[in-house]
């Protein structure tokens, strides 16, 4: 799996939920969570709407089933790979490599940030960062800082990424040049995560 894209489904004639679903977080991440529509969807697909309604009921199931397969992703996907490093420091390290490199997946999270008042948005927001700030919390406790310190650094870590992500995907600040931005998250990686 590339890192700057959320797993793709293999079409084998007819469309499963999982291509809709799919399809669904292409065009968020391209237009934001108002675009997704069914005709819109069904021509890019280049099938008719009767493919959609054998899958979902309407557009707010489908919106769902997107918002859960990019959930799912980032659970199974970005934490999973992460479960085997048994060092905390490393794990962190990892944490922030896989995280700065993950593009697809965040211009789907800046769209989504945009779209808290949806109600089928605002519950998956909620609990994809809680889950990010009680991981990263933990990982904080485990390389040795306070409960109190662990709460705070995590704090601290998930504003700069959001702020990163504004700073890029909303107020087009210049993009910066492949070794600026490595040498960033290196930075990043050297002043959050405490020496051993």
């Amino acid at each position: 799996m590339t890192a700057s894209a959320l797993p793709k489904t293999e079409r084998s004639g007819r469309l499963s939920a999982e291509d809709w679903a799919q399809a669904a977080l292409d065009l968020i991440a391209e237009q934001g969570v108002a675009a997704v529509a069914v005709e819109p969807l069904a021509r890019r697909l280049g099938v008719t709407k009767g493919s959609f309604y054998w899958h979902f009921p309407s557009r707010d199931a489908l919106l769902v089933a997107a918002l859960e397969r990019w959930e799912k992703f980032e659970q199974e996907e970005v934490f999973g790979q992460l479960e085997p490093i048994p060092d905390p420091r490393q794990r962190l390290r990892a944490l922030f490599n896989v995280v700065a490199h993950e593009v697809k997946s965040h211009i789907v999270y800046s769209e989504l940030l945009k779209a808290l008042d949806h109600p089928a948005v605002q519950p998956v927001i909620g609990r994809v960062s809680d889950r990010r700030l009680e991981y990263l919390t933990a990982s904080f406790r485990q390389v040795g800082l306070s409960r109190t310190d662990a709460r705070y650094r995590a704090q601290l870590l998930y504003a700069a990424y959001v702020g990163f992500l504004q700073l890029n995907l909303q107020l087009h600040q210049t993009r910066m040049q492949h070794e600026e931005f490595e040498a960033y998250v290196e930075h990043m990686m050297d002043t959050l995560i405490p020496s051993g």
